[in-house]
């Protein structure tokens, strides 16, 4: 942190027109309801807010009236705090609608007055007094270095508007990471901004109408921020906001010089504070009480810091004083000696062992706490180190007089420098949420890098321009982004068409490929099964022709039968002729051989002779008979001789034409097998086209990786874009609901 370690010429720039000497404080006179605040508000207020004119149902000629408010609620606070009442912030023109309406602001003594009358219990008369002032109670916290249950505090509904734009920017007095969110706490005029680290955009405006805020630390569980600082020789004060809500909740001291270095202890309960005044204060936060106080410094006091179990507090001064002591008691614990110039800040490790220290003499150095001896010191800044602190992990990240940032290991080492600070730089932190390393310098920007390469992500003012402007200059970036989204889209969409078409084509061609290969497995088996019926075909006419041969020769045999046995019918024939004849002549004999004999019945010679022709004529007709037989038998066969040739001349015919058949069926398979021949060779040529036109296809569609490249690129640019205007559309839609929210104020009040 800063710390008021750039001198007091660094003061005047930081707050223009303050002085830093610190005198003695005379005892302010009383301010009171109707000796000081009542003409003015007669004067400045009364046409509108009288007892006949209640605009707002308000009432500022009457105590009474005043303290209760109008129809939006109580105006004035009575527990001394004029940040939160309205009535202050409308006539500073903090708040909306600013008061007088159409009118400058109340001159700054009469503001001063009303200040003062609030900060001092709103009195009525010189006869009353001031109610107590308490803080709003806060539960002591658990200490802890865990991640606490839940999600992490970040701004809510908080005003976008800055309570003050300056004509130059102020160097940033003070920064702070919230240990646990995405969220960082910076000076500014009169006022805190919180920042979003992951968008760099503002979050929140904490008023802090005290003066310059001097000293931001958030609280070990990220829950509340406390803000230390004030007017020099004038006003200081700690203030603790909740950092949801944005309400105040902690209030203590009431310096007459300004707060330099503060803390809250982890546990929530106690308040370290210092300044010019060069004395240690440490107050109770449950009832606003000093609970100690150590003036063993002899120059102002610049760094305070508890260690994050709570049991020790680190206070460091402009002269080099360096002291750590117990928190709950403030018995002096170590006093460390080794800096020659003055200590611009202080920051724990996270487990409480070593306090790292930086000073003007351009030195780091870390003080472990059993001994309180010094165990690592360098040169981390030439010219002067202003800042340092430890990360969550355990990191170091410094800041200093050359115009850097730098990031160091636990033990010192160094990791990373990061450069191009406008002036020199005042405070620095690490966000670990995010990973980036985010320095503030004396013109008043915030420098952000990724931690992990060094790499620029942006760059944060501490001066943003009114809501108004910045609504209508975000309008024109959302168009801008979302033209530049259409147009990245555009490209991006014609790289992918021309990759999806090329695939598209690929795909097609790979699918026809695959369908006219298909075909040739049919026509392969049909070719095959057509050779196959051609080979059958070719046994069945050599069967049709053994066949044909066959009945030829069994036709040949019964006609040579049938011929054999017509001649023996014709020899048979002529045999039987001849032995009728002869059966005839010996019939023709027995007859008159048999009268001769019967004429001579004695004859022997004649009856012999008759006897002889009678068994000649039996013979003759024996012969005859058998004769006929044979010739019947003959005839018999020859007829079945003639059915065997007719058979046979039909069976040759029927094997002729079974020849025939097979001959015809032959030529048709031959055919067939000639056709499925020439189909195969077409769907085999189709299937090589098909394959080399998908080989083509496919070799045209493999994205090169220049192409990817390409592609790549496009896509996220196009992402980029996209998620850019998507951000500024969020900003815009942020910016617009905090408008509303003003205009609802104004129409309330």
């Amino acid at each position: 942190m800063l710390r008021f370690a750039l001198t007091a010429a660094l003061l005047v720039v930081a707050a223009p027109g303050l002085a830093q000497d610190a005198k003695p404080a005379e005892k302010e006179e009383k301010i009171t309801y109707e000796q000081h605040v009542l003409p003015i508000l007669r004067e400045k207020c009364g046409s509108c807010h009288n007892s006949n004119d209640k605009k707002g149902d308000l009432v500022l000629d009457s105590y009474a009236a005043t303290i209760t408010g109008g129809a939006s609620g109580e105006v004035v606070r009575t527990d001394g705090d004029a940040s939160q009442s309205q009535l202050y912030l409308v006539i500073t023109h903090q708040s909306e609608p600013i008061m007088p309406p159409g009118q400058p602001k109340l001159p700054e003594a009469q503001l001063t007055i009303i200040r003062k009358w609030i900060e001092g219990g709103a009195l009525e008369n010189a006869g009353s007094k001031a109610k107590p002032k308490k803080n709003v109670m806060v539960a002591k916290a658990e200490i802890s270095t865990e991640r606490p249950a839940g999600p992490p505090a970040m701004p809510e509904s908080l005003s976008l508007d800055p309570v003050l734009v300056s004509a130059r920017p102020n160097g940033v007095t003070a920064l702070a990471v919230s240990p646990w969110a995405p969220l960082i706490a910076a000076s500014g005029h009169k006022q805190v901004l919180l920042y979003d680290t992951r968008t760099l955009e503002l979050a929140g405006v904490l008023p802090f109408p005290e003066g310059q805020p001097h000293i931001l630390k958030f609280s070990r569980n990220g829950q509340l921020l406390m803000v230390g600082g004030g007017h020099g020789s004038q006003l200081g004060k700690v203030v603790v906001f909740e950092v949801k809500t944005g309400k105040r909740v902690i209030e203590v001291g009431s310096e007459y010089d300004v707060v330099l270095a503060a803390d809250l202890s982890p546990d929530q309960s106690l308040i370290a504070l210092g300044g010019p005044k060069k004395i240690v204060r440490v107050y109770d936060v449950a009832t606003g009480e000093l609970a100690y106080e150590k003036n063993k410094h002899t120059d102002w006091i610049q760094a305070i810091e508890f260690s994050p179990d709570g049991v020790l507090l680190a206070t460091g001064d402009r002269s080099n004083g360096l002291f750590v002591w117990e928190a709950a008691n403030g018995r002096e614990f170590h006093n460390l000696t080794g800096h020659t110039a003055a200590i611009t800040d202080i920051s724990w490790s996270p487990d409480s062992n070593v306090v790292a220290s930086s000073s003007e003499d351009a030195t780091v150095r870390l003080w472990e706490m059993q001994n309180g001896g010094q165990i690592k010191n360098w040169g981390a800044h030439g010219g002067g180190t202003l800042a340092v602190e430890y990360g969550r992990d355990g990191r170091i990240v410094t800041a200093g007089r050359d115009n850097s940032a730098k990031m160091w290991d636990g033990a010192g080492a160094a990791q990373r420098t990061f450069g191009g600070l406008a002036d020199l730089g005042t405070d620095v932190v690490l966000d670990v949420e995010t990973g980036r390393v985010i320095a503030g310098d004396l013109t008043g920007a915030l420098h952000v890098w990724n931690a992990a390469d060094g790499a620029v992500v942006g760059k944060i003012s501490t001066n943003p321009p009114p809501l108004a402007a910045r609504l209508q200059a975000t309008q024109q970036e959302v168009a801008a982004a979302q033209a530049v989204a259409t147009q990245t889209q555009a490209a991006a969409a014609v790289l992918q068409k021309a990759i999806a078409d090329r695939k598209a084509a690929a795909d097609l061609a790979t699918k026809q490929a695959g369908e006219a290969q298909a075909a040739v497995d049919p026509a392969t088996k049909a070719k095959a099964a057509a050779d196959a019926d051609v080979a059958a075909k070719v046994q069945a006419v050599q069967g049709a022709e053994q066949g044909l041969a066959g009945a030829v020769a069994a036709r040949n045999k019964a006609v040579g039968e049938k011929e054999t046995w017509t001649k023996a019918l014709a020899d048979l024939t002529a045999q039987a002729q001849a032995a009728a004849d002869a059966a005839a002549k010996a019939e023709a004999a027995v007859g008159p051989a048999l009268q001769a004999a019967e004429a001579k019945p004695e004859d022997a010679a004649l009856k012999a002779a008759a006897a002889a022709a009678a068994k000649l004529a039996n013979d003759a007709l024996a012969t005859v008979q058998n004769a006929a037989k044979l010739k019947s038998d003959a005839l018999l066969q020859l007829t079945q001789k003639s059915t065997l040739v007719a058979g046979a001349t039909a069976a040759q015919t029927a094997a002729q034409v079974a020849k025939d058949q097979a001959i015809a069926a032959k030529a048709a398979a031959e055919k067939a097998a000639a056709d499925a021949a020439v189909a195969l060779k077409t769907v085999t040529d189709a299937a090589a086209v098909a394959k080399a036109n998908a080989d083509k296809a496919v070799q045209a569609a493999q994205v090169t990786p220049e192409q990817q490249k390409q592609l790549a690129d496009a896509e996220a640019a196009a992402k980029a874009a996209a998620d850019r205007a998507a951000a500024v559309q969020a900003v815009l839609q942020r910016l617009q609901e905090a408008q509303a929210r003003q205009s609802q104020t104004a129409q309330a009040n």
